[in-house]
């Protein structure tokens, strides 16, 4: 059954720089602007925004004018610096309700947290208009009477990268979490086995990452403002395993591929990172048993070996602090631990 959903969709170019699901607009009024409540001057300034959609970011705490949370009815004035945070325009679409296997770790009438498999894409997009996580969430509140409530995205992992994911539920609560990514408020850890044994016990990348210039499916690091966006990945060691480290990642922000390319960056990619050359032996030996070993682990992980392992964020209903952690799913655990008995056995 088909049925016509508010749901976020977005093309392949707005998919270019950000997994995270807001866009910023800075304003600095005329000098000589009359007095106007600003969810009325915003509305004129962003002509493809609506007016309710202003008074519900405003409630978030999502416009700033000179430094200060305001609300809808604030009077703008001259010279008045006008920062907004909106979670991107909502589209009209029709979408396929399916039932799809869901791990719901935490749900309420504002947020649900969902611990994502492999093999999952987040949202409808070119060559995936099915079989998504959206497709199973419209499910899942349908089954459960639900029919009015719909997933709006803030943010999104690769198909696939595992682990954790949080949607709001209604549109304040969507411009409540926007506001925290944009802020860098949001607590996003990862675990990930890379190639090599990484120098140093802990680090930090940065960069700009934009579309390859040779290759628009995959994401590069440059070294200047000029392409690219801004972005941060700090890093610890937490084990070695002689050719292999596993580490874990802590986002600054959210680029598209962001801890992909910044490894790769650095020369250390992803374990089976097909996308970042990482499906290949990169260090160790060249003896056949030593191929073998490295045939056997891509056979128990067929995808990049990175995991999202804890969210932290405000409720937006609550303004209580939420952390929430997943476990290692099978395929990631199977080969940290044979790298670990390889790396006992050779020392």
């Amino acid at each position: 059954m088909y049925v016509s959903e508010k749901l976020e969709l977005f093309n392949d170019e707005e998919q270019e720089q950000s997994n995270e699901m807001f866009e910023h607009h800075h304003i600095v009024v005329d000098k000589g602007q009359t007095p106007l409540r600003i969810d009325k001057f915003l509305s004129i300034k962003l002509s493809n925004v609506s007016r309710n959609k202003i008074q519900i970011s405003a409630g978030a705490g999502c416009i700033i004018v000179n430094g200060k949370p305001v609300k809808s009815n604030y009077k703008v004035k001259g010279d008045d610096d006008i920062s907004i945070v909106l979670p991107y325009p909502i589209r009209e679409t029709e979408i396929i309700p399916e039932e799809i296997p869901l791990n719901i770790v935490y749900e309420d009438n504002d947020v649900i947290v969902i611990d994502k498999q492999a093999n999952l894409v987040v949202h409808p997009g070119h060559g995936n208009y099915t079989g998504t996580l959206l497709n199973g969430l419209l499910y899942h509140f349908e089954k459960n009477n639900e029919k009015n409530v719909y997933p709006y995205l803030v943010h999104r992992i690769d198909k696939d990268t595992t682990g954790l994911i949080v949607l709001a539920k209604n549109e304040p609560a969507q411009s409540f979490l926007a506001k925290q990514f944009f802020d860098h408020s949001i607590d996003r850890k990862y675990l990930a086995l890379v190639w090599g044994n990484i120098e140093n016990e802990s680090g930090t990348i940065t960069g700009y990452i934009g579309r390859s210039k040779s290759d628009r499916k995959i994401r590069q690091v440059y070294t200047n403002g000029d392409y690219g966006k801004h972005a941060v990945t700090h890093y610890k060691i937490v084990e070695r395993f002689m050719y292999v480290t596993l580490v874990e990642c802590q986002l600054e922000t959210g680029r598209t591929h962001q801890i992909r390319a910044h490894f790769k960056h650095i020369r250390h990619p992803l374990f089976n990172d097909a996308t970042y050359g990482g499906d290949r032996i990169l260090k160790g030996t060249t003896f056949s048993k030593y191929k073998l070993f490295i045939k056997n682990c891509f056979k128990i992980i067929e995808r990049q070996t990175l995991h999202a392992y804890k969210l932290g964020f405000v409720h937006p209903a609550t303004k209580k602090i939420m952390s929430l952690t997943s476990e290692l799913p099978q395929d990631m655990k199977k080969v940290i631990e044979k790298w670990r008995n390889y790396s006992e056995i050779k020392k």
